[in-house]
């Protein structure tokens, strides 16, 4: 799986099926971190395992920026999701 920082991922396992993260970083050892601006903050990410999560084609490159930068905020994050669920449906 060739995953991203600032890529969007539906989450296929656990409490928060079916909802999409932002990649926020990513381990060696199998595991990412994941934001969605609401439920998990960037103060306080979620780490999951690769296998769980289901990779989509979309990376938002101004996120990509602002996560290596230091200067995402959770609103940035939660609204980069509402607008590719909102391109989806």
């Amino acid at each position: 799986m060739d995953l991203q920082i600032g890529q969007i991922v539906l989450s296929k396992m656990g409490r928060d099926k079916n909802r999409f993260f932002v990649i926020f970083d990513i381990t060696d050892d199998g595991y990412v971190y994941l934001v969605d601006g609401k439920l998990r903050k960037i103060k306080k990410p979620k780490k999951k395992k690769i296998k769980h999560i289901t990779p989509t084609k979309f990376v938002s490159e101004e996120i990509k920026e602002k996560i290596l930068k230091k200067k995402l905020t959770d609103v940035e994050v939660a609204k980069v999701i509402e607008e590719f669920e909102n391109r989806k449906e």
